[in-house]
């Protein structure tokens, strides 16, 4: 009888991150079709107001509560691996505290500053969508620690759960108020030749509605589920015999000094963008709009759907390497950071490579109309996909072996040389927009040598590298050329190009899966380790893909 191929347990971390991977995958999918939609009814203005919108409270957002998933995770994980379950509990509690706080302040901020921001950016109409969003800043901290607590227990199906829902109540309601608002501002327009002021204000804040409702209904699972779980939880605090008991005051101190570093190097990417809208809109003066939205809106939204997997895989290793620094378990947390950073590479770098090949009917088929300019950012900056990926990943391992200053401290010195290199590349080689794309690899370029510099020198470990990169790259490059000319000869002979691209990316699929096998770039163990490992070896063994 064939031996059964043994997982290995102790990356378990990557199970679950693959699921919440998956479930990403999903949101931004879902986010690709209702953004088409969209965009196709409040047009690139309203979509270049929507992302400005969003802009401005992604910042605000941070400040307030988007680094609570990650430092609550940490802390619970770490209690926990302990037996310290009545201590993982006060964790919740004060981090509750503490999303109330900073929920109704920054909440308070956006709403009464709303004009303001607005005016910041040279987009006075963005202030209606940015004032919708406001109250989303107070519900996404309540479930910043939902979700934190849950990952901290080491699962992510709850977060994968409520990310799904969320986004499908976000798209039907901001499709569908996007459309109601937009004929709206339209009409108003028209009564008060405004020339599409309205029209754009408006329907971008019918899209930012849906992204409110979306994490109120998240926000109700998760109230849902907790007391559900909550009979479990009081038996496991009940066996809890630790006689060290966190006070309140000690977890608020804790959380904050856990949220501070990661809010603090995660506001630093977010400014990295705004910065570059700033510095951009005073580069031009023609067409700023539509440009910015097909930047933001097309080729952002594209590069962001493979990255998904890179920050699902840090959300799951941050509480695993937590788990492992209590145990003082060396061995164990340079097994898992080694393969993370090779599963996102496995993943990032035929993202980036297909990305670019098929550049052109993938936007064709999402998007309508012109999309040359979003095409062109594509080909010239699909890359930005591995350096994002690997940049996330390290940023995690970082942040879940303690030292969660240092990405602070490399985010800040990659952001100075960025500024000046996009300064550079607009005023002096006017590139325009191609500077923007182009500084922004450049700028993840940086993080990721910065950060692998800093995990080689405090775990004094090297990331493995022919099976990290170089099976990835030379499997990719052959699934790509496949690709491009399957596409090209399958459109030739039937003219569709949905049917040709669904085609092509199936081939690419199975060409770089099969390639990785022969390559050993993943092999048994590797495969094992995957959701339905055991199946995979299966099948990899009946393709004589893998040794008996």
């Amino acid at each position: 009888m064939a031996k059964q191929p043994k997982k290995n347990k102790g990356n378990n971390f990557l199970v679950q991150g693959s699921i919440l991977a998956i479930a990403g995958i999903v949101v931004r999918l879902i986010g690709l079709l209702y953004r088409v939609p969209l965009m196709n009814t409040i047009g690139e203005d309203g979509m270049g107001v929507y992302s400005t919108a969003f802009s401005i409270y992604n910042i605000l957002l941070l400040i307030s509560s988007y680094s609570l998933p990650l430092a609550v995770s940490r802390l619970v994980a770490a209690r926990i691996s302990l037996g310290q379950y009545k201590n993982a509990r006060r964790v919740f509690q004060g981090a509750l505290m503490f999303a109330t706080a900073s929920g109704v302040i920054m909440c308070s901020i956006t709403w009464f500053g709303s004009n303001f921001f607005a005016d910041l950016m040279k987009m006075p109409e963005a202030a209606y969508a940015i004032r919708v969003l406001a109250p989303c800043i107070l519900i996404m901290a309540f479930l910043g620690v939902f979700r934190g607590y849950f990952q901290g227990h080491g699962t992510m199906v709850p977060t994968a759960t409520s990310q799904i829902a969320e986004q499908v109540f976000n798209a039907v309601v901001s499709v569908a108020a996007g459309y109601m608002l937009f004929k709206a501002g339209t009409e108003r327009d028209l009564a008060e030749g405004t020339k599409g002021f309205y029209s754009a204000a408006y329907g971008a804040s019918g899209g930012t509605l849906g992204t409110v409702t979306g994490a109120g209904i998240a926000l109700l699972f998760f109230i849902v589920l907790y007391f559900s779980f909550r009979k479990v939880e009081d038996a496991k605090c009940r066996r809890d015999k630790h006689e060290n008991r966190e006070s309140y005051g000690y977890i608020l101190k804790i959380v904050i000094m856990t949220i501070l570093p990661v809010l603090f190097s995660t506001t630093i990417y977010q400014i990295s963008s705004v910065l570059d809208q700033g510095i951009y809109a005073q580069s031009v003066s023609d067409s700023y709009a539509s440009v910015w939205g097909a930047y933001s809106s097309k080729y952002l939204l594209m590069i962001h759907v493979p990255t998904a997997i890179a920050s699902s895989m840090g959300s799951s290793i941050i509480p695993a390497l937590a788990a492992a620094i209590s145990r003082g378990n060396k061995t164990e947390i340079i097994d898992k950071t080694g393969t993370a950073i090779r599963f996102n590479m496995v993943i990032a770098i035929p993202a980036s490579i297909g990305l670019a090949v098929l550049a052109g009917p993938i936007m064709n088929l999402l998007f309508s109309g012109d999309n040359s300019v979003a095409i062109h950012m594509m080909l010239i900056g699909s890359t930005m996909v591995m350096f994002n990926a690997l940049s996330t990943i390290s940023n995690s391992v970082l942040q879940g072996i303690g030292n969660i200053w240092i990405p602070v401290k490399n985010a800040l010195i990659a952001l100075v040389l960025h500024i000046g290199i996009l300064a550079f590349m607009l005023w002096v080689l006017d590139l325009g927009i191609d500077g923007v794309v182009l500084s922004n690899v450049i700028f993840y370029i940086m993080m990721c040598v910065f950060n692998q510099l800093s995990i080689r020198h405090i775990l004094q470990y090297r990331q493995e590298y022919i099976k990290t990169f170089v099976c990835p790259l030379f499997s990719s490059a052959v699934m790509g050329l496949a690709a491009s000319i399957l596409y090209r000869v399958i459109h030739a002979l039937i003219h569709s190009n949905m049917v040709s691209l669904l085609l092509s990316i199936l081939v690419a699929v199975v060409v770089y899966a099969v390639l990785m096998l022969l390559t050993k770039g993943i092999d048994e163990v590797d495969l094992a380790s995957f959701p339905k490992g055991r199946t995979l070896v299966a099948i990899a063994k009946k393709l004589h893909l893998l040794g008996r």
